[in-house]
C-alpha cells in the first residue's frame, strides 16, 4: 500500500478523501506527518493555493505523494465570492456559522442565488517533480437559510442544480457521488493512472 499525505487536518475533508481514493493508498493527515505549521494560502486561485500546500509540505518535510486543495464558493450575485476567502469569509478565526450567516446577509434582497463549489488538487510526486492538476465543479443555487445538518462549510447552503435538496440534507455517498471534490478527485486520479503514478 502506498502513502499520500493529504494537506489537511480537516477531519471532513479527509473522511471524503479516504473514501473517494480507495484502498490502494494510505492516507496521512498533516498532523500524521507531525506538521502543525499554519500554511500559507495567499493566492488568488484555488489552483494556486493548492499549490502552495503541497509545496510547502513537500519542500519543509521532505515527503513524496503529497495532495493539496483548496475549495470553495463562488456566488454570481458576488462576483464570485467569497471563492478563495471562502473559509475565512466571516475573518479570520470564525466558523462555518458565521461565514454562512455573512453569506445570507450579503444575498439579502437578492433572487439571483446561482452559485458553484469548485475543488482544485495538485499533486506532487516530490518537490522537485511537476505538479498535476485537476479541477472540479458543481453548479446550483443558495438557499433563503440553512436547511439540513449534515455535511459541512456551506453544504446547509448549497442546493446543487436540479436537486431538491441541499448536500447538508443527503448522506456522504449520495454528496460524493456528484460533489465538486469528488470530482476533482477523480480527476485527479484519471491523471495519475495516465501518469502511471497509480
Amino acid at each position: 500500500m502506498k502513502e499520500i499525505v493529504f494537506a489537511t487536518n480537516n477531519a471532513h475533508k479527509l473522511k471524503e478523501f479516504r473514501s473517494m481514493l480507495g484502498k490502494d493508498w494510505h492516507v496521512l493527515s498533516l498532523a500524521d506527518i507531525g506538521c502543525h505549521d499554519d500554511i500559507p494560502e495567499t493566492a488568488d486561485t484555488f489552483e494556486g493555493n493548492a499549490l502552495q500546500k503541497a509545496m510547502f509540505v513537500a519542500e519543509h518535510y521532505g515527503r513524496c505523494n503529497v495532495v493539496a486543495d483548496d475549495s470553495g464558493l463562488c456566488v454570481d450575485a458576488l462576483d464570485g465570492a467569497p471563492g478563495v476567502f471562502s473559509a475565512r469569509y466571516a475573518g479570520e478565526g470564525h466558523d462555518s456559522e458565521a461565514n454562512n450567516a455573512r453569506l445570507l446577509a450579503e444575498l439579502d434582497g437578492i433572487a439571483d442565488r446561482h452559485a458553484h463549489m469548485a475543488t482544485a488538487m495538485v499533486f506532487l510526486a516530490d518537490a522537485a517533480s511537476e505538479p498535476i492538476t485537476a479541477v472540479g465543479k458543481i453548479e446550483g443555487e443558495i438557499t433563503y437559510g440553512p436547511q439540513g445538518s449534515g455535511g459541512f462549510g456551506y453544504d446547509c447552503l448549497f442546493r446543487p442544480t436540479g436537486w431538491e435538496k441541499t448536500f447538508a440534507e443527503v448522506d456522504d455517498q449520495a454528496k460524493n457521488a456528484v460533489s465538486h471534490r469528488a470530482r476533482a478527485v477523480k480527476a485527479l486520479v484519471a491523471r495519475l493512472s495516465e501518469s502511471s503514478l497509480l
